[in-house]
């Protein structure tokens, strides 16, 4: 099969080879490396240069069928125990993005009912995964915008658009979609530190779909919000416990707790496959800690005074209380818990 690609395409398999924007260089350079190898593979999950949950899930399906390749060509007898090291290579990349374990349990799924060279079945696999995730963007992105009503803004956090995603976006997809609707007042997108992904990314894939954009500080959130220009804060997520409760990038639960506080709603836009039904609540979340020099430097140079330490979680945990809606490609929650969560993904 083919994968019908978007205008943004941070991953593409060409010529037998997956080939990844770099979004570290965003948006000063738009640069693809080819990745032939698991090892590199990985690394580029944890050095970001692929970022978001449901791209990193993509990435891993394609990592896996690049592992089937070489392990089949070493041995046809012998590539399904010898693959299992290169599953657990791609699974440790980053531990917070549920995505990424549910790609490879598909993926491995497919593994255990094959015979002969899997390289083809297994490359099919993958695509279907990267054409779903484009499709449930879309739907996501009119079930979303339905709910924000005409001369609205919005305000988002990190980046949950095309580049974090098969293509389209599924917070991105929503304003995307409100904004073909002529819904949408103004966006505003925040900077999103250390890595500045609002500022890098979400900006860039705006004003290339030719969306204006506006970006405020973190530390601005709060009198945006006071001043009565935003009235949904909108973002992804990289794990949904089954209460509700929302893994994203941090900063997410601050803008959550200001939302309630100035009366902004709240929608978190995630496919069903960051839904964990296994994690009760949020508590239960892995989350993962980065290096200082994250926080202490930028581009490499040194901003903080010397000797200072870091303490540099990537992301926090929204209860769901404080949560309005969670929409879905299966359909919407609104006021979301544990009954709502098991209901929709039951259905």
């Amino acid at each position: 099969m083919q994968v019908e690609l978007e205008n943004i395409q941070p991953i593409r398999w060409h010529d037998d080879v997956l080939e990844l924007l770099d979004q570290r260089l965003l948006p000063a350079e738009q640069k693809y490396i080819q990745l032939d190898n698991v090892t590199s593979i990985a690394n580029a999950i944890t050095d970001m240069v692929v970022r978001g949950a449901p791209a990193i899930g993509i990435t891993a399906a394609y990592g896996v069928v690049t592992a089937a390749r070489h392990r089949y060509t070493e041995s046809s007898i012998k590539w399904k125990q010898t693959i299992q090291n290169d599953l657990e290579v791609l699974l440790a990349s980053r531990p917070t993005a549920i995505n990424l374990f549910w790609a490879i349990d598909k993926m491995h799924h497919v593994i255990d009912g094959l015979d002969g060279d899997p390289v083809e079945v297994l490359l099919n696999a993958a695509m279907q995964i990267h054409q779903d995730d484009i499709d449930a963007n879309k739907t996501m992105g009119k079930l979303g915008a339905a709910f924000i009503s005409a001369g609205s803004g919005v305000l988002t956090h990190c980046n949950a658009g095309a580049l974090a995603t098969g293509g389209y976006g599924t917070a991105l997809g929503v304003i995307r979609s409100a904004w073909q609707e002529n819904k949408l007042n103004k966006v505003f997108a925040d900077e999103t530190r250390p890595w500045l992904q609002g500022a890098r990314l979400t900006a860039w894939e705006l004003l290339h779909d030719n969306i204006p954009v506006t970006l405020v500080a973190e530390g601005a959130v709060s009198a945006l919000m006071s001043s009565g220009q935003v009235q949904w804060f909108v973002v992804g997520s990289d794990r949904i416990a089954a209460n509700g409760d929302v893994a994203n990038k941090i900063g997410t639960l601050a803008g959550a707790i200001q939302a309630k506080h100035y009366d902004v709603k709240v929608m978190v836009v995630a496919p069903t496959s960051t839904i964990d039904m296994v994690v009760k609540d949020g508590a239960d979340i892995p989350i993962e800690q980065r290096g200082a020099d994250e926080l202490l430097a930028l581009s490499g140079q040194s901003v903080a005074a010397k000797g200072c330490e870091a303490w540099n979680p990537v992301f926090d945990v929204t209860p769901a209380s404080l949560v309005d809606v969670i929409v879905t490609e299966k359909g919407v929650i609104e006021l979301p818990n544990s009954a709502k969560i098991a209901k929709l993904m039951q259905s």
